[in-house]
């Protein structure tokens, strides 16, 4: 569990299981696998040129569970990436077509940062063990990011949130994608720069003090200065593209990768298109959140990654596509 990524669901809180395998996209995968996307995509895509890269930690920044190296290289085919992490614009059309209800509904109740909660006290359903500011939020969901008094029509251009890995494969079965393999992500993120901290250079904030990703400045987790300009996550194409052209690849929300993690399988990954290991303790996540902070969470860079159960959801984590 981390401390900047929403907790895992707590198994027997709700009606339905909380088996990690998929409960409600079990329920909703027919539908949507039955209503193919008719419609062009509204996210621009990028097509990656694939090739050899080096993969993991160069300057020994990770945290040892994460299992960040050794460095090693990859060797990658070429793919297409969408440019930003899914909208709520995006996910809509997808909900709209199929009528799929992602686990958050399911369960009836999804983390939010306690600095964003937007609910009565009545649907506050408690906070989670040693990481208070994650609250248990009733009715928090992809469509209320931040609890029923939020709604995703005032941030259509905001990542999507409140979505479980299951949620992310149930729309990418939809709109005939996929989500990017660990490797493939990482080397996207870096936008063709060769060992880099982030994914423009080394230096996390520019000479004359310009932010370039939407990360937590002050005193977590109580006090934000803003100096980014933003509390929770920013609109996608808010900070400067990488090399590549990709938007947001550090910091703003989570992404979901369609790897399991097993923190020591840098040792043993295959240098020609990984595919990660087939067991893991939950599914990897790439990129940091508008939580992230070097005092307590350095995960931001481009090497670091992350966890989550497959069924976990959180206001901070959301997801981008690969063409399938």
């Amino acid at each position: 569990m981390s401390c900047c990524h929403g907790p895992e669901r707590e198994a027997g809180t709700s009606a339905t299981p909380a088996t990690g395998t998929g409960s409600a996209a079990q329920h909703n995968g027919a539908a949507a696998a039955a209503a193919p996307a008719t419609q062009k995509r509204g996210i621009e895509q990028v097509s990656l040129p694939g090739g050899r890269f080096l993969m993991g930690d160069a300057f020994d920044e990770g945290y040892p569970e994460d299992g960040e190296g050794p460095v090693h290289a990859v060797a990658l085919s070429p793919f297409t990436m969408d440019a930003t992490a899914v909208t709520n614009a995006e996910f809509h059309r997808f909900v709209a077509a199929t009528g799929y209800r992602t686990e958050s509904e399911v369960y009836g109740y999804s983390a939010v940062f306690h600095l964003l909660v937007a609910a009565d006290e009545p649907d506050i359903l408690g906070r989670a063990e040693g990481l208070q500011w994650w609250v248990t939020v009733r009715g928090a969901d992809w469509a209320h990011p931040h609890g029923p008094k939020s709604f995703w029509q005032d941030v259509p251009d905001h990542p999507v949130v409140q979505v479980s890995w299951n949620d992310a494969m149930a729309y990418c079965r939809w709109a005939g994608r996929a989500l990017p393999t660990e490797a493939q992500w990482e080397y996207a993120a870096r936008g063709g720069l060769d060992q880099a901290r982030y994914p423009w250079g080394n230096e996390l904030v520019e000479p004359d003090g310009t932010h370039r990703c939407n990360i937590w400045q002050g005193a977590f987790p109580t006090h934000n200065t803003l100096d980014d300009g933003f509390l929770g996550p920013a609109p996608v194409r808010t900070f400067p593209p990488n090399g590549f052209g990709l938007y947001e690849t550090s910091g703003n929300v989570w992404e979901w990768c369609s790897d399991w993690f097993l923190p020591k399988y840098y040792r043993k990954s295959p240098e020609d298109n990984p595919t990660g290991p087939t067991i893991g303790q939950g599914r990897v996540m790439r990129g940091g959140s508008f939580l992230c902070h070097d005092s307590y969470c350095n995960r931001y860079r481009v090497a670091a990654r992350s966890k989550n159960t497959p069924d976990s959801a959180a206001s901070n984590i959301g997801f981008r596509t690969i063409a399938a």
